[in-house]
């Protein structure tokens, strides 16, 4: 039996991953909003809502989302921010909802606790196909900067929403409210990101026992 000393070549099988990519926009009366969203990015983040203090949020979002996030929206910021913030969190939570698809393969579950100084908060999400939000924020001023803080439950409600998912916010400790809010924002982005990842022991399969979301 004669043993060839040649190196073999195999052909090169090619896994194909879907590409976790959305853009979405939205335009009413009162907004016009675009929302690119990719779940697998790096977390860069171009936004200009015309909202400072939302841009940075949804800056904490992207960075510690592990998620490229792309928005433009104009308002009628002359009434005030509420329905150009409002129509944000629609059009995030529509892009969401979109790029996750049929939900295959994903962790679904997210829970992460961020302080921020002296404020503590505690998100836990399910990408679970029923919206549901339990908002425990506590927040001492009625503004941050010009951005109204009310605005943050509105905002989180939209992408509830929209998204699709529960969403469990717990305030633990926090005085500032800059601080509060923004490491709201730092949890969500963290849990999110956990409830997105692909989880390869799924192979694919949909995380529900019902065998859908």
């Amino acid at each position: 039996m004669q043993i060839s000393d040649r190196p073999t070549t195999a052909t090169p099988v090619e896994t194909l991953t879907p590409t976790r990519t959305a853009t979405v926009s939205r335009t009413t009366k009162e907004t016009d909003v675009s929302v690119t969203v990719n779940l697998d990015g790096l977390g860069r983040c171009t936004a200009a809502t015309g909202i400072p203090f939302l841009d940075h949020m949804l800056d904490q979002i992207a960075s510690h989302g592990l998620i490229d996030l792309e928005v433009r929206a104009t308002g009628d910021l002359e009434i005030d921010d509420h329905h150009t913030n409002e129509d944000v969190g629609i059009t995030l939570g529509m892009a969401l909802h979109k790029a996750l698809g049929d939900r295959k393969g994903i962790v679904r579950f997210g829970n992460f606790t961020a302080p921020l100084d002296e404020a503590l908060i505690q998100v836990a999400l399910d990408f679970s196909g029923r919206p549901h939000l339990s908002y425990g924020l506590q927040i001492p001023t009625q503004r941050v900067g010009t951005y109204d803080t009310q605005l943050v439950r509105e905002f989180f409600v939209a992408l509830v929403n929209h998204s699709q998912m529960t969403l469990h916010i717990r305030q633990l400790d926090g005085i500032n409210s800059h601080h509060i809010i923004e490491a709201t924002f730092k949890a969500f982005a963290r849990s999110m990101r956990m409830a997105v990842e692909i989880d390869p022991r799924r192979a694919g399969a949909i995380p529900s026992s019902k065998g859908v979301l």
